[in-house]
């Protein structure tokens, strides 16, 4: 079992990112039972999951003449459009229904204001409205974040950075992860990675 100051934070295993769901990542369902042999040596383990109302405005839906994966300005930044994914209370936002992690004790839903999209389970995309997550963990004793889940380059990335700049340790498992890598995307988040100091590993190596 990991020590009692390790989390797995195990991001955005849910049904719209798994191929054929409304935002699918490529092999993402083969993270599943990479994270459930892991959620099984792990004491502490938390769940993310996007949770968008219907209208967000991370939707191409919601921008007139405009489609997904395209970007556009708005308020906080950059925003990539996205089709729409992960809507409350809907199937595709549910946990993938093979992921097996019962004594996870926090799930934390992001993205759940229409007007700021949230990738990090630390920080919302404006990067100023903080999640409560860091101050938890805190709580918690927890010194080393074990970042898992999808996708790589973007919810997976950002998280494990704001970890970072939170000052936890930080890890994250490339086997237990999938990439979205879009315009080079996955390469530019582990370039971010090696340089904010996160660990790059694998579930074999833990």
């Amino acid at each position: 079992m990991h020590a009692g100051d390790e989390v797995l934070l195990v991001v955005d295993v849910q049904n719209d990112f798994m191929p054929g769901g409304a935002l699918a990542v490529p092999r993402g369902d083969e993270v599943v039972p990479v994270i459930n042999r892991l959620a099984a040596r792990f004491a502490h383990i938390v769940l993310t999951q996007d949770w968008h109302p219907a209208d967000h405005s991370s939707f191409a839906a919601q921008h007139a003449g405009r489609q997904p994966f395209e970007s556009i300005a708005l308020p906080y930044g950059e925003q990539v459009l996205w089709p729409v994914h992960c809507v409350q209370g809907t199937t595709g936002a549910k946990l993938h229904p093979d992921l097996h992690a019962p004594h996870a004790q926090l799930v934390v839903r992001k993205g759940y204001h229409r007007e700021v999209d949230s990738y990090s389970a630390f920080m919302e995309a404006d990067r100023r409205t903080p999640t409560g997550l860091a101050g938890y963990l805190r709580d918690k004793g927890v010194r080393h974040v074990i970042c898992a889940g999808l996708a790589t380059d973007f919810c997976v990335a950002w998280s494990a950075l704001d970890a970072r700049a939170a000052g936890f340790e930080v890890s994250v498992i490339e086997d237990a992860c999938r990439a979205i890598d879009l315009n080079d995307s996955l390469e530019l988040a582990w370039q971010a990675l090696a340089a904010a100091g996160v660990q790059r590993t694998t579930s074999s190596a833990l």
